[in-house]
């Protein structure tokens, strides 16, 4: 029987991962503070209270014990490298996407915003003044390999879902529950921003495991295997809630409302290349982004966040309706003053090569098969 300890596993993703190791006849510690124990947690699972920011702590509790397999996915990724060094013949760790040079930066490239998609050749954050955060991570991606040459990392994006730190979806179904009839969105809400579903990122850790040989040595970035726009995550909420929300599109300067679902002070992509994932370990969803952004909604419903509440907090969107409402009136009635522009000439088209809806007509009326 394998031996497996993972680092946290009470998060979103870190309660599939271990039910994952449970069923495939692991016996699995878990170490973690004991602060947030949930009722998915196995009753076979082992708990081994401690800190995983705290040295001594965390050296406390991996005091004369060995395991098959280590997955690190809470706690100071750095100084967990370094301790379990010995320990384990192999080691898993989850850090997250910052540490890609322009994640969190797009004006480092010129003209602006991060390559799309972007994969794991790309450069990463090489100095603090580029972005301080994204620095340290990528620095930290550097200490696990350091430290466990053939080390499996996975650089996890937001992650939704049941549980989720950051509540993307929150933004919308609150608004769905306070009966709002209409909302604003930047730029016909057209920005990509790769998410992954909790159980699609814990799946894609668990290619890895499964995976030894193929994963060691390796950086993978996780994420679904479809990137939504905002505005069709709006519409998928939406429709699962059996609610109609008129949009407001706004350039995304003014659209101040709905920049925490940009998240980022510009309208940019941020889409990851999940190639070597699904080529090298291949992953495929478990849920389809649609499926899973509909699941989100309908859990939110049923599990509603305070307002005020931390989950709320890091969203930074103060739901405040009337000044919603007071720039939508005043950005309806400032384009209703716009007149529709007279050509000389022909009016602009789409292009000829342009063949769908509104498009060149057919050359021909009829079609021979």
């Amino acid at each position: 029987m394998r031996t497996s300890l993972v680092i946290g596993g009470t998060g979103p993703t870190g309660i599939h991962i271990v039910q994952g190791l449970v069923d495939r006849g692991d016996h699995v510690t878990i170490l973690h503070r004991g602060t947030h124990e949930r009722p998915e947690t196995p009753a076979s699972v082992e708990h081994l209270h401690a800190d995983p920011y705290d040295v001594d702590s965390l050296t406390a509790a991996l005091s004369g014990r060995q395991f098959d397999l280590i997955v690190a996915m809470y706690g100071r990724l750095r100084r967990i490298a370094e301790l379990t060094v010995g320990l384990t013949d192999q080691f898993v760790s989850v850090g997250g996407v910052p540490a890609i040079r322009g994640w969190m930066n797009p004006w480092l490239f010129e003209p602006s915003g991060l390559p799309v998609p972007v994969d794991e050749h790309a450069g990463t954050v090489r100095a603090s003044e580029e972005d301080e955060k994204g620095f340290r991570v990528a620095r930290t991606e550097e200490f696990v390999f350091d430290n466990h040459p053939n080390a499996a990392h996975f650089r996890y994006p937001y992650a939704y879902g049941p549980l989720q730190v950051v509540p993307r979806e929150w933004s919308i179904v609150r608004r769905v529950l306070d009966g709002r009839t209409r909302m604003i969105i930047p730029d016909d809400g057209l920005t990509l921003h790769h998410h992954g579903y909790t159980e699609n990122l814990a799946h894609a850790v668990l290619c890895g495991i499964d995976h030894p040989d193929r994963a060691g040595g390796h950086i993978f970035n996780c994420g679904d295997d479809e990137v939504l726009s905002i505005r069709q995550v709006i519409e998928l909420v939406c429709t699962e809630l059996g609610h109609e929300l008129s949009l407001v599109s706004m350039p995304f300067e003014i659209a101040t409302p709905a920049h925490p679902l940009v998240a980022q002070p510009a309208p940019t992509h941020r889409v990851l290349d999940t190639s070597l994932l699904r080529e090298r370990l291949g992953y495929r969803d478990l849920v389809p982004a649609r499926e899973a952004v509909a699941r989100t909604a309908r859990w939110l419903v049923e599990n509603p966040i305070a307002p005020g509440a931390p989950e709320e907090f890091v969203l930074t969107d103060p739901f405040d309706y009337e000044a919603e409402d007071s720039l939508m009136d005043a950005w309806s009635a400032a384009i209703s003053k716009i007149a529709p522009p007279v050509f000389g000439g022909r009016a602009p088209g789409f292009g000829l090569a342009y063949s769908g809806p509104g498009g060149r007509p057919r050359s021909q009326a009829t079609f021979d098969n």
